[in-house]
């Protein structure tokens, strides 16, 4: 491992602090924690932590000794200087003197002691920084290290690896205990360079934020050293041959990890999946897996984003995917079963305060192809598949050099259910499509960015598809990182075949279709040539027909329901003068609706419509405006807003209909106008 500060950037950092009034000591811790943050070997999402003893004003103008720590499931790699939250150091030292002390009490002389009463909670590790002397800390659980330490001899590995540079720890959980226990070890052993602890990570420390860091990477060079030097020789991947793909095998993954809501009939609780595969993973997936898979996290930090153990499936043999799809779900159904069983016992043990997590997997390892990670949303499931990634990588190293051993069951559960870990996560309220995928066809134009909006601020994943690529692209970045744009032309069926494969290998399937592409063309009926009524069916009714067809199989694959929707118009149903191109295909598309809800309400696949009218947008342009009020003998104004409340409809409007088509559980075969009251477009 290289040591990654320069001097330029370090300066920089410095220089730029001095304009907000930050001193050089705090500008280089937070320079060396987004160093440390920046490499996924060292700490991955939200782990670690770094300190700093140095002086400050409190409120009330006093020149006070405190402790910077990294605040409680901050990201170093993007750390701010609020992120190193000033806690009074004295009283936090005095501690020490305790025994013990509850994790609220805790928690609550922390927060009186804050020098910024509103900051965040600190690190659930800062009584080991407040305890030990040093000026600058970091702690990471570098994965070269946990392969030394995840060992039943992993205090002698340690020995022969750092040479008593680094002081052992046996392991506590971590906390108060472990702080005071290393803080004995420290005084006793005075190690030179920082210390191990067992089962968990590294800490390092020095005078200078440098010394620190480049400890650090000294350490973990030495770690990765040892387990060159002692390497046995690894297990070639073997190629599996005629396996299914990844579009085809993550929806049956994603369907068996899935959950009936046991409170709202037709409702699901739904997971995101993100897949990877490389050599490592392969390789690792043809080990001894049964017992590997059981062993454990490699360090008790990952366990409330992935869980303790890995749902393991077999590989997924082409022109098999029955087989698959049966095994994937009696595994999943023997991983709940298991999770209940593991909670119900240790529940017990601890007294029965705690309350059960979802039993879903967050890990799958699915032989011969890859990895899963799952979480309530693409970005957690980027994390849990990150996480599992460096236990494989772990795992793999701590196998190379000896025998993986990772801590008891039992201190896994402590770990899990430990409120100051859960804590993490932080607090989010639960939006009612979270989960849940959503797809949007035209969602270039206004209404498909406006839906594509709405479900994604309703707290799914979207996928944004576009003839036009750009435009999908700029309405995705406009939504998140994790939002999805494709290029689709709904005329094409190969192109929406792609698409939705590209959103099944993406997300891991899809539960919503929001059928949204089209495009008007004009004409009396009787004179209107024949191809351009052919082009408009191609786009404004076989255009659905392909989008829903393409999503029904996956959904059908997911076994958990869904949902599609479909923009009808009002001209399925009441038809303007010289719009039969445009009307006709849209009357067929409201018949495809309910031919769908019809077809496959048994499979728990709601279809629904919505009959909007008169929406500027890309379909109804400036020019499509003139043009239909002259049509009418109206005013362009009264055109627009020539409905029963004198109000124009916007684009958003349509994307609260469709939006609440989606969350109606018990509507299917439904159309809803949008358009202010037109009785002669009203259903019934």
């Amino acid at each position: 491992m290289k040591s990654r500060w320069v001097d330029r950037d370090a300066e920089a950092m410095v220089a730029l602090g001095a304009k907000s009034g930050i001193a050089p000591d705090l500008a280089l811790r937070v320079y060396t924690t987004r160093l440390l943050g920046g490499d996924p070997k060292l700490v991955l999402h939200g782990g670690g932590n770094t300190s700093l003893k140095t002086r400050m004003g409190d409120r009330f103008g006093q020149d006070v000794e405190v402790l910077r720590v990294k605040s409680s499931g901050s990201d170093m790699a993007a750390l701010e200087p609020e992120g190193l939250v000033a806690v009074r150091l004295s009283p936090m030292r005095q501690l020490r003197a305790l025994d013990d002390i509850d994790d609220e009490e805790l928690v609550r002389i922390e927060r009186a002691n804050l020098i910024d009463p509103a900051a965040p909670n600190p690190s659930v590790e800062m009584m080991l920084h407040a305890f030990l002397p040093q000026k600058y800390i970091d702690h990471t659980h570098a994965t070269a290290v946990l392969s030394l330490i995840d060992q039943p001899d992993g205090e002698k590995k340690c020995a022969d690896a750092f040479g008593g540079r680094l002081a052992f720890v046996p392991y506590l959980m971590p906390g108060f205990g472990l702080a005071k226990k290393a803080t004995e070890v420290f005084e006793q052993v005075k190690p030179a360079d920082g210390l191990i602890l067992s089962k968990h990570g590294i800490v390092t420390f020095g005078d200078n934020a440098r010394e620190a860091y480049e400890r650090m990477i000294e350490m973990v060079t030495l770690a990765e050293d040892f387990i060159a030097r002692n390497h046995r020789n690894a297990i070639v991947a073997t190629l599996w041959h005629d396996l299914e793909p990844v579009a085809a095998v993550a929806p049956i993954v994603r369907g068996a990890c899935s959950q009936k809501d046991e409170k709202t009939d037709g409702a699901w609780r739904r997971l995101v999946l993100e897949f990877r595969s490389n050599p490592t993973v392969l390789s690792a997936l043809q080990a001894d897996l049964a017992r590997l898979s059981d062993g454990g996290v490699v360090t008790p930090d990952h366990t409330i984003r992935t869980k303790n153990w890995p749902l393991v499936l077999p590989h997924p043999e082409a022109g098999k995917l029955d087989v698959f799809a049966r095994s994937s779900h009696e595994a999943a159904d023997a991983f709940i079963v298991r999770y209940r069983d593991y909670f119900v016992r240790h529940n017990a043990r601890v007294g029965g305060v705690k309350h059960e997590l979802d039993p879903l997997p967050r890990v799958v390892l699915v032989q011969g192809l890859g990895l899963f990670g799952l979480g309530r949303s693409k970005q957690d499931a980027v994390i849990a598949a990150d996480i599992a990634e460096a236990w494989v990588e772990g795992v793999a190293g701590a196998e190379a050099i000896g025998r993986f051993e990772s801590i008891s069951e039992a201190e896994m559960f402590d770990c899990e259910y430990w409120p100051l870990e859960q804590a993490k996560l932080g607090a989010r309220k639960q939006l009612p499509l979270e989960g849940q995928i959503v797809a949007v066809t035209g969602a270039g134009g206004a209404i498909g960015t406006a839906t594509a909006r709405a479900f994604a601020a309703a707290g799914a994943d979207v996928a944004l598809l576009d003839v036009n690529l750009s435009a999908a692209t700029e309405r995705a970045n406009a939504i998140g990182a994790t939002a999805l744009p494709l290029a689709c032309d709904v005329t094409d069926a190969a192109s929406v075949a792609a698409a939705f494969d590209k959103i099944a290998e993406y997300f891991g399937g899809v539960d919503i279709v929001v059928s949204n592409a089209g495009a008007a063309w004009q004409g009396r009926i009787g004179e209107v040539a024949e191809d351009v009524l052919r082009k408009s069916f191609e786009l404004n009714f076989y255009g659905h027909q392909r989008v829903a067809q393409a999503a029904v199989k996956i959904m059908l694959a997911q076994g958990t329901g869904g949902c599609l929707l479909f923009n009808v118009s009002k001209q399925a149903v009441n038809p303007g003068p010289n719009f039969g191109p445009y009307g006709i295909p849209k009357a067929a598309a409201l018949a495809l609706m309910r031919q769908y809800a019809l077809d496959y309400g048994s499979d728990g696949i709601r279809a629904n419509a919505v009959n909007a009218d008169r929406i500027r947008s890309g379909l109804l342009t400036k020019e499509m405006i003139a043009q239909r009020s002259k049509a009418r003998g109206l005013s362009e104004k009264d055109y627009m807003s020539g409905n029963l409340l004198g109000r124009e409809v916007t684009a958003e409007d349509v994307a609260q209909a469709f939006l609440h088509q989606a969350l109606a559980l018990k509507t299917t075969a439904d159309v809803t106008t949008v358009d202010g009251g037109n009785i002669a477009a009203a259903m019934r």
